[in-house]
């Protein structure tokens, strides 16, 4: 059995409300973004900072519903600074050939400024003769 590893949940350009160095260690991330892309607490996530390029592994933590709130927590809060531009990125392990079979679906989430739902999208890996075909809706 052949695994890969696919992403099944994306965070895009969310913005940082808080950096605390003093915390153990995560990403506290709003629980209503959390639910809406379906990342779990405790989850690993990759973190990408747009706005100098810095990328580093954590773990997730639920904050509070509605607030809006993306917090970097440990050393992870000197990698960023209130008012950075983050994409969180989660993977799953799958079969290969389960997902050339059944096909596969992500969920992503474009913030707007406030970490707001401004778009939801839908990318899939659709089963096709030979293959797989990339949809995004």
């Amino acid at each position: 059995m052949a695994t890969i590893r696919l992403m099944h949940a994306k965070l895009h350009r969310v913005t940082v409300t808080e950096a605390n160095v003093n915390y153990v260690g995560s990403i506290t991330i709003d629980s209503d973004l959390m639910d809406k892309v379906g990342l779990l607490p405790l989850e690993e996530v990759d973190v990408i900072n747009l706005d100098n390029g810095k990328r580093w592994s954590t773990y997730t933590l639920p904050g509070k519903a509605g607030s809006g709130h993306i917090c970097p927590n440990g050393g992870a809060a000197l990698l960023c600074k209130p008012g950075d531009l983050l994409i969180i990125i989660a993977y799953q392990e799958c079969d290969r050939s389960f997902v050339l079979k059944q096909g596969h679906q992500a969920k992503v989430l474009v913030a707007d400024k406030n970490n707001r739902c401004d778009e939801f999208i839908y990318q899939d890996l659709i089963p096709k003769d030979h293959g797989l075909e990339f949809s995004c809706s």
